[in-house]
């Protein structure tokens, strides 16, 4: 029966492939936005703990708009939901151009928020939306390869980066602008912050280009029938989730995998420069590769859990990852750089597969519980500022043993998951 069942219904094609370029959109977002930690700190001379509140910009967002998102979706339509949060994060892109022009960093964290918070908006209801375009024989199928999109997206907005905004940056160091007139700096910062700006006023283009087709298309029937749902006591869910040690403690490792990925993709570019001595735009080449592997393992990694158990391999690369952040500590060089890149095969799998084994057995109470795994999304926000003060007062290798420690949080959840009556 489910080889009968089409993957996507004739009907739904074109509202499906309209939602796949949402999946890729907010993977062009995020990690256009990981390289503006370096940027930021170079354009406003500031510390990298004071420029990483980026990264807890835009993942405090998605923590904070979570919950907002599931009543839209309840009150209204995931369509709705899916409208709201591409207009939000279209007004947030759009931001980034008055900021550019006032050439305050509090500007452009209040835009990253609004971006972010309409991201996350349009992630809670897009991946139940795609789920309802079919037959549930195949929801998962299709989830799946809506999110395959992801990672094409993150590497564009690597690439976006590395070629509009890094070499954009002016090579002056901080000792040097300090010399420079008022005028002469303000002319340099002026310069720098367009190149931050005209990719991100770009991409907003591109979601207003979205939100009029999607909101141009009538919802099919099909669709609406599965967002209606029953009543739900929202405390006695809360309650049977927090009780849950499987489901409890994936939202745990969720949280300390997405500070990983964070970690690792953000603080990137300090690591090469300084393990080869290069400068912004060899970073973000490195960055770029490693969006490249990531992109690739996807596929690779899915296909191997067709012979491997999803736990199994979750604890392979969540011990690898770590090997390979103690490694780099240990050899800040070439080959820890080629360790840098690596660690990106080994994140490929592990936030979907954290998301599937956590919700695995929990039945009606999955679509609460998920919410609570965007909500460990958190992780971005918190952990990289520890990172942070690790790179200003120690170094950019040393500070890559925050990401190993939580790799090794992730591996304690595989195995336990293994080890459980839960177990996927």
């Amino acid at each position: 029966m489910q080889q009968k069942a089409p993957l996507v219904s004739r009907d739904m094609l074109v509202p499906f492939i309209l939602l796949t370029l949402c999946f890729a959109a907010w993977g062009t977002a995020a990690n256009m936005t990981d390289p503006l930690v370096k940027v930021f700190s170079k354009i406003f001379t500031m510390t990298s703990l004071q420029s990483a509140l980026v990264q807890f910009c835009y993942y405090g967002a998605y923590f904070c708009l979570a919950i907002p998102a599931a009543f839209i979706n309840k009150r209204f339509s995931y369509k709705t939901g899916v409208l709201t949060g591409l207009g939000c994060a279209a007004i947030g892109a759009f931001m980034f151009y008055p900021a550019s022009q006032t050439m305050t960093y509090g500007f452009f964290l209040t835009a990253l928020f609004i971006l972010a918070g309409g991201l996350s908006i349009l992630e809670t209801s897009a991946n139940p939306y795609v789920m309802g375009m079919g037959s549930q024989l195949t929801a998962t199928r299709r989830l799946n390869f809506a999110q395959s999109f992801n990672p094409v997206g993150t590497s564009l907005g690597v690439f976006l980066a590395a070629t509009l905004i890094l070499p954009q940056l002016n090579q002056a160091s901080a000792e040097e602008r300090s010399s420079m007139t008022a005028d002469q700096l303000v002319s340099v910062m002026s310069a720098e912050l367009d190149a931050v700006m005209v990719p991100y006023v770009g991409f907003a283009c591109v979601l207003v280009v979205i939100w009029f087709a999607i909101a141009m298309l009538k919802t099919p029937e099909k669709c609406k029938a599965t967002e209606a749902s029953k009543h739900t006591d929202f405390r006695a869910t809360i309650r049977r989730l927090f009780n849950n040690r499987h489901y409890r403690f994936g939202v745990v490792a969720q949280f300390f995998n997405v500070a990983a990925q964070t970690c690792v993709w953000t603080f990137t570019i300090q690591y090469v420069m300084e393990a080869q001595g290069g400068d912004e735009v060899s970073g973000g080449k490195v960055l770029q590769y490693s969006m490249l592997v990531f992109l690739v393992s996807r596929f690779i990694m899915t296909w191997i859990m067709g012979f491997v158990r999803p736990a199994a391999l979750l604890s392979a690369m969540a011990g690898l990852a770590s090997i390979l952040c103690l490694y780099m500590i240990i050899m800040p060089n070439e080959t820890g750089v080629w360790a840098l890149i690596g660690i990106s095969a080994c994140l490929s799998l592990m936030f979907p597969t954290i998301y599937a084994v956590a919700l695995h057995g929990l039945n009606d109470d999955a679509k609460f519980g998920a919410a609570g795994l965007v909500m460990a999304i958190l992780g971005g926000a918190v952990i990289p500022l520890l990172q942070a003060s690790f790179i200003d007062n120690y170094s950019a290798a040393f500070s890559y043993i925050v990401p190993a420690c939580c790799f090794l949080v992730v591996a304690a959840y595989a195995v336990f998951d293994l080890k459980s009556k839960y177990r996927a």
